[in-house]
């Protein structure tokens, strides 16, 4: 298979776990409160304690990975393994049992959490395979670049036809639309998967094959993976501020509720022109440095809708520069994650491709819990009321969650990102580690 048949094959697998992941970030909530029947309470805190869940099925997916050796590669043969259980759980998610609201609200939890660990079983090897597909530096940037783009058409696949699919296999019955959409997703999915262990091959191997202990492992972790958990933590609270207050703020501060659904086409336009540079960008320029631009960028973005909030081109042209920062951050802190997994290689001579895969998860899941949580409680202290005129304090919350959080957050990720050492080492680090291959 060529290159580009490799890369496509890897890419489309983030576009798999999309379909479903996506769905269940946007309409999971309305699914469980509007049309499963289980208060919005209880959906919150299922959701609250599945990420606890999450966090031990991350680290053991992980662990796993670090500890398989096939004839297939150590994270290929997890594409075939939670291809078909991602289908079945994902259907069962959305089947609504006839039982009473204590029996519901049981399948709820069980399915949900079944459906998260197939989830992890093939996000996580999707994260740590690239460093044995190719030890080309550039080639790597273009997987992980393609898998963003896949990733970003698994989104908007999901944000422009679920609820027509749904109203269109439902005709009245939202509990069927559902049911049919999510089942149509769900094998659409399971034939991905089935794709991508077809079109991948893992031609690299690692150059440790034994682990001791976990203790072990934990040790093989560097200050550079930690950089790299906390730039996945700040990038993905910037995502959801981003994502969750940008209706708040057009709705209620500029009263432009008609231009919602082209904040989302824009974001995406705007994103895949930078995923799609990255790769040619990262051959002139520093990974480092194109981070510093990216945040720049953003808080640039946000300074121009802010100040110029009463004319229309300038908010369009914020929104813009906002789409191509944003993308830039969330490209550049995954084409960072195949040398931190070297690094560890290199450094301390472990293989915990697993165990770094495995905490970006929880740091990303964590981040994202944690900052709705934030953002809540934040509107909440505003004195926000749903569907009605906002006081002038409600309006100060509103826009310091949308314009000023993101500031503070892209300066995090800017601080972290100075601490980041690994563009200088690379050529070091390749050579270095394809000698010990060969020894």
């Amino acid at each position: 298979m060529g290159k580009w048949g490799k890369r496509i094959g890897y890419g489309i697998g983030d576009l798999g776990c999309n379909l479903v992941f996506s769905t269940m970030a946007s309409y999971l909530m309305v699914f469980y409160t509007d049309v499963f029947g289980i208060t919005a309470a209880a959906a919150g805190t299922m959701m609250l304690v599945t990420k606890f869940i999450d966090a031990f099925t991350d680290t053991g997916m992980g662990l796993i990975v670090d500890r398989t050796h096939t004839r297939w590669g150590q994270g290929r043969p997890y594409f075939l393994i939670g291809a078909v259980p991602f289908a079945v759980f994902t259907f069962m998610t959305f089947y609504i049992p006839n039982f009473g609201s204590t029996g519901k609200l049981v399948w709820a939890y069980v399915t949900y959490c079944l459906l998260c660990t197939a989830y992890t079983v093939v996000n996580i090897p999707l994260n740590t395979i690239v460093p044995r597909l190719t030890s080309d530096i550039h080639e790597r940037d273009i997987l992980v670049s393609t898998r963003m783009v896949c990733a970003m058409i698994g989104t908007a696949i999901v944000m422009s036809i679920t609820e027509p699919l749904v109203r269109f296999f439902g005709q009245g019955n939202e509990a069927r639309g559902y049911l049919v959409t999510m089942t149509v997703y769900g094998i659409a999915a399971m034939l991905i998967f089935f794709l991508t262990f077809a079109s991948t091959k893992e031609v690299v191997p690692p150059t440790v094959s034994s682990h001791s202990s976990l203790k072990e492992d934990f040790k093989g972790l560097t200050g550079q993976a930690w950089i790299l958990f906390l730039l996945n933590l700040f990038y993905f609270s910037l995502y959801v501020v981003r994502s969750t207050t940008v209706i708040y703020y057009f709705k209620y501060n500029l009263g432009r509720t008609e231009w919602l659904s082209l904040v989302g086409i824009l974001g995406i336009l705007s994103g895949l022109p930078m995923l799609l540079l990255l790769p040619a960008l990262e051959k002139k320029f520093s990974k480092r440095n194109l981070m510093f631009f990216s945040t720049i960028l953003y808080i640039a973005g946000d300074l121009l809708i802010y100040v110029g909030r009463s004319s229309a081109a300038c908010l369009l042209i914020g929104l813009v520069i906002t789409g191509l920062g944003i993308y830039g951050i969330f490209g550049i802190t995954f084409a960072m994650q195949p040398d931190v997994i070297d690094y560890s290689e290199y450094k301390k001579n472990a293989s915990v491709a697993g165990l770094i895969a495995a905490f970006q998860g929880f740091f990303v899941k964590g981040g994202m819990g944690l900052t709705s949580f934030i953002i809540g409680v934040f509107l909440k202290n505003g004195g926000y009321v749903a569907n009605a005129e906002q006081t002038p304090k409600a309006l100060s919350y509103i826009e310091i969650c949308f314009i000023w959080i993101p500031i503070v957050l892209c300066i995090l990720i800017a601080v972290l990102t100075y601490f980041y050492k690994l563009d200088s080492l690379r050529s070091e680090m390749t050579q270095e580690l394809e000698a010990r291959r060969k020894k």
